[in-house]
């Protein structure tokens, strides 16, 4: 019986129907406990009464509420309703990937990104001994940003727990459900062993997703025929269907991964789902281009330098005649400044005064800037836009708090992105929000035909993750391509058929890759070194910057006098210092540490770094003992620094962005948001998984510090002003620091901090006497040769302030213009 429209299911509100599948009815309903919407499957009434179906229904809430990963949809809660149960479960918004195969085939790179999830969340569901056994293109769920959740565990197997009864050769018809075609699976995706009554382990799943990556790609379920047991003996009897020929010549091995897939013996496939994801993020397609050009690779390639001092480039873009470049720099380790450079000239004019950010420039040659510039993360910066007449002069103030702008074609309105509420919002013109995001816009480009607005699109503050979105005019946004582990530099090409950006999917070095409208990526130009895309001339001449990139570490220990560099390999990046100033933690989110990330501890007198897992660190546990770290998916766990295992923090749909440790060594406070929902800050208990909100929305939650007492939390929020939240209670303001304040410490007395600034070099400590506003300096930081350092990053101290660690951010690169890419 269907369930009306405002019932109430304890404390979940109906909001109606979202469909219906072999295991129930699918609600959308609203969780008045917790503020949030969420799905409710319900096992119809007329149901109820079997046993079996009831005891598969609570085999998928046990099975998929002992997860928590990112590509598995997750379980809140289990109850019933007029005797018939049911399960809540995360609200995802997109379509199943049957909804997708509709529209026909995959274009290769998505097949392989949907692929290598799936394998990731089976490798997840493996490692606690659960089978899903009926994986199938509707049981895959892709959301509007990309990402990939494996749905309805109704049919996972618990193999510790599996019936010892069941015998191998047991007759197909003496298994089978009331679903037509139906053996524990479905016809079409089973592996032989299931079609045969024999017991399926791990192994069964990685033969469907064999088979769903086959359809994927060709349109078509390989070992489907005109009926479910013709489908079953071409299970059991016969090969995978080839794949057409140009398409395995553009990801060589490909068919071979997939042939291994689906072997008719379990024991000649894949062994394990996390080896599959491996291969499949290995498989690196040549999609509609030639070899890809490297220096020196190709005559057609040509390189003219533009810059020739030693710093940091931020943005350049060509003059409309293309014979110039406008740039915005920090040479020498100075502020940031605008130059202009006439091609050909190794000198460059200075155009505008301090921290000024170059962001656009018009048809007639004015320019869009940011003026007083600050860094709000190592990657995303934010000031007051203004325009400045062409060649330079006196700047006309626009707006606040603006993070990218372009120009519209003739020069007259603006796309820009600016901070409102704890969201990213993109506008065009200003004030018509086009699409907004907890996580952070980059480098938004108006099409050449002023209809779409590309951009990179990154789901996390701290980091430069991402996709290439493109959103129109009326605000509908498409994901052209994800899953990159760094991303920065986004233009259109110069005909507007293509989005070109540099991005690179293990966090390594970034190379120039060029996307469709219909998602079909292809490799352009690759270097040893990272490169930065800026812009593309109307004669196809592309605007480039590459060079060293890196962040390290400096500390200072207790009675020393002389910082050291204790940075281990590419992008160190410290995240904590134990309270008595010996040891650090931090993470490796480059090239050195890999797709997935990893976490160090590191002692500051120079000892070697112990990777303790995967993944960034937040925070170092006051007794020393665990390390709490996220995923780059917001997936939170808990890392020993010492014997013992690694424990995930079941959480269910919160994303987390930053979090520090209460004094009992169990709990954190974090800033993290759940699907739909923006960033607030949650006390949550590192071993249940269990939270709590404790401030309203839109608290970005920078630099969050917890006060004497352990009662209350100190942050930056998004508005940049500095507040104190209790656990229970009414917050307050910290008026007397400012928006350039960052709180590092704070002293037993809850009266006064320590803090400094991270855009200024050299940067100061200073002690703030919170109730007269009185600053006294505690300590200069100044790294010994600061050229190509644009930030200080994270900045701790011990206990008692006598030691201290920080981050620094390194750029030393040049600008080139690029001749003869295609």
């Amino acid at each position: 019986m269907p369930i009306e429209s405002g019932s109430r299911l304890n404390h979940y509100e109906i909001r109606g129907p979202i469909g219906r599948g072999a295991m129930g009815e699918v609600y959308r309903a609203h969780d008045a406990r917790l503020g949030r919407d969420v799905a409710i499957k319900v096992l119809p009434a007329a149901f109820s009464a079997d046993a079996e179906r009831l005891r598969r229904f609570d085999q998928e809430a046990r099975a998929a509420g002992a997860l928590n990963h990112p590509n598995v949809v997750a379980i809140f809660d289990v109850g019933t309703y007029e005797g018939a149960p049911f399960v809540v479960t995360e609200l995802l918004e997109g379509r199943t990937l049957r909804g997708r195969l509709e529209t026909g085939p995959i274009p290769l790179r998505k097949a392989l990104d949907i692929a290598a999830q799936v394998a990731r969340g089976l490798a997840a569901a493996h490692a606690k001994g659960i089978v899903h056994r009926d994986l199938k293109p509707e049981n895959l769920f892709v959301t509007e940003a990309g990402h990939v959740k494996i749905l309805d565990f109704g049919l996972a197997k618990l193999v510790r727990d599996e019936v010892a009864g069941t015998k191998a050769g047991d007759s197909l018809m003496s298994n089978a459900q009331t679903e037509a075609g139906r053996v524990l699976g479905t016809v079409g995706y089973m592996a032989p062993e299931q079609v045969r009554g024999e017991a399926a382990d791990h192994r069964a799943d990685i033969f469907a997703l064999g088979c769903v990556v086959h359809e994927m790609l060709t349109g078509y379920a390989p070992f489907h025929r005109d009926s479910a047991v013709e489908s079953m003996a071409a299970i059991v009897r016969d090969d995978l269907p080839p794949l057409d020929p140009a398409l395995a010549a553009q990801a060589p091995g490909l068919e071979g991964l997939l042939r291994r897939c689906v072997e008719k013996q379990p024991g000649e496939r894949f062994e394990s789902a996390r080896d599959l994801g491996w291969m499949l993020e290995a498989i690196e397609p040549s999609v509609g281009s030639a070899a890809p050009a490297s220096v020196g690779g190709s005559e057609d390639v040509s390189f003219q330098r533009v810059s020739f001092r030693r710093g940091a480039i931020w943005s350049a873009r060509f003059t409309p005649d293309g014979h110039s470049v406008v740039y915005s720099a920090s040479w020498e380790g100075r502020p940031l400044e605008l130059y202009w450079a006439h091609l050909g000239n190794p000198e460059s004019r200075q155009l505008g005064s301090r921290d000024t950010d170059l962001l656009a420039v018009s048809p007639s040659n004015e320019l869009a800037v940011l003026l007083r510039t600050q860094f709000v993360t190592s990657f995303d910066r934010r000031g007051t836009l203004a325009r400045v007449p062409p060649m330079g002069g006196a700047a006309r103030e626009l707006l606040h708090d603006v993070h990218e702008a372009d120009f519209s074609r003739d020069g007259s309105q603006f796309a820009v992105v600016r901070s409102k509420d704890g969201m990213r919002r993109l506008e065009y013109p200003i004030g018509n929000v086009l699409y907004q995001t907890v996580g952070w816009i980059s480098q938004i480009r108006l099409s050449p035909d002023g209809q779409f607005i590309a951009c990179g699109d990154h789901p996390s503050l701290g980091n430069d993750r991402g996709a290439i979105s493109v959103v129109d005019r009326r605000g509908e946004r498409r994901v052209l391509s994800d899953g990159w582990g760094t991303l920065r530099g986004v233009a259109w090409s110069h005909d507007g058929r293509e989005v070109w950006f540099t991005a690179d999917r293990q966090g390594a070095a970034r190379g120039v890759h060029a996307v469709t409208l219909d998602g079909k990526v292809r490799r352009v130009l690759q270097l040893a070194s990272n490169m930065t895309i800026h812009d593309v001339a109307a004669d196809g001449r592309v605007l480039v910057a590459h060079g060293t990139e890196r962040a390290g570490i400096n500390a200072l220990g207790a009675g020393e006098t002389r910082e050291r560099d204790v940075s281990w390999l590419d992008w160190s990046l410290l995240q904590d210092f134990a309270e008595d100033g010996r040891t650090l933690v931090f993470d490796e989110s480059a090239e050195g540490g890999g797709n997935s990330g990893a976490v160090y501890i590191r002692t500051i007198d120079g000892g070697a770094a112990v990777r303790l897992g995967d993944g960034t660190a937040r925070g170092l546990s006051p007794d020393g003992q665990w390390v709490f770290g996220v995923q780059f998916d917001g997936m939170a766990f808990a890392l020993p620094t010492g014997a013992g295992e690694p424990r995930p923090v079941p959480a269910g749909s919160l994303y987390f962005h930053s979090a520090v440790w209460l004094p009992d060594n169990r709990h954190v406070v974090c800033s993290a948001h759940e699907p739909g929902r923006r960033i607030r800050l949650h006390r949550v208990d590192t071993v249940s998984g269990e939270g709590q909100a404790f401030s309203p929305e839109g608290v970005d939650a920078f630099e969050l510090r917890i006060l004497p007492g352990g009662r209350e939390a100190s942050t930056l929020g998004a508005d940049f002003e500095h507040w104190v939240f209790p656990l229970e209670g009414e917050p307050r303001q910290l008026s007397v620091l400012t928006r350039q304040d960052r709180v590092t410490h704070w002293f037993p007395d809850g009266e006064s901090v320590l803090v400094y600034r991270m855009n200024e070099l050299p940067a100061r400590i200073e002690r703030v006497d919170l109730r007269s506003g009185e600053r006294t300096v505690w300590r200069d930081i100044a790294p010994p040769d600061p050229t190509g350092i644009y930030r200080i990053g994270r900045l701790r101290t011990s206990r008692d302030g006598a030691a201290h660690a920080y981050s620094y951010y390194m750029h030393l690169v040049d600008l080139h213009v690029v001749s003869g890419l295609h």
